[in-house]
């Protein structure tokens, strides 16, 4: 990772409009079909939330602006991606649990499960810093549309929640929000990660 001269990148413009601004966070919401991986997580046992955690990592790895964030007030470029999910720790609170992107999905499968082990059995966060982390937030027992308004001032990265998805006889359907920072991306590349989603999605082959 490293800074960068804003006036140097493609978020130029965007860096001058949006860091100073009160609320700089733009929300879209989508629904996506996740038929292939809840038959993928139910034939092979791995689990649905690290599944649909490794697409959106491979889907972010596909979108250039994902690889810069705003960190302050300056502009910083990474060269990886993690894929924060929260963790339901031994004391029945929370903990945070960033995994490191792999287009293995075997090797990213297992560091989720060893780390998110360790989060829960210690209860202390697992941070990586010199990653562009996406936040991710699975409430998987409620039916919910999404979520909006989650700017700190602090945390800017992108971030993204979901609820339980809905079952039919033909597909099952999940909506999701996707949260992010408007110097880092535009609503054009917000929504074409959320396509590149849906297609890795599809996509997705486990021998």
């Amino acid at each position: 990772m490293q800074e960068v001269n804003p006036a140097e990148t493609t978020r130029a413009y965007a860096f001058e409009m949006w860091m100073n601004v009160p609320m700089p966070m733009v929300t879209l919401f989508r629904t996506i079909n996740v038929s292939k991986l809840r038959k993928i997580s139910k034939r092979s046992g791995l689990k649905f939330n690290m599944l649909l955690c490794w697409c959106i990592g491979k889907a972010a790895s596909q979108v250039k602006e994902f690889f810069m964030l705003p960190v302050g007030d300056r502009l910083v470029r990474y060269d990886s991606i993690a894929v924060n999910t929260i963790v339901a720790n031994k004391t029945g609170e929370v903990s945070s649990c960033d995994i490191p992107y792999s287009p293995d999905v075997a090797k990213f499968n297992a560091n989720y499960l060893r780390l998110t082990q360790r989060v829960a059995e210690t209860c202390e966060n697992h941070d990586i810093t010199d990653s562009m982390v996406i936040g991710t937030s699975a409430l998987a027992q409620y039916a919910i549309d999404g979520a909006v308004g989650m700017y700190s001032g602090i945390f800017n990265n992108p971030f993204m929640i979901w609820g339980r998805y809905r079952k039919s006889w033909f597909k099952t359907k999940l909506t999701l929000s996707f949260q992010f920072h408007h110097t880092q991306m535009d609503g054009a590349h917000a929504a074409k990660f959320l396509d590149i989603l849906q297609t890795e999605i599809n996509k997705v082959a486990i021998d």
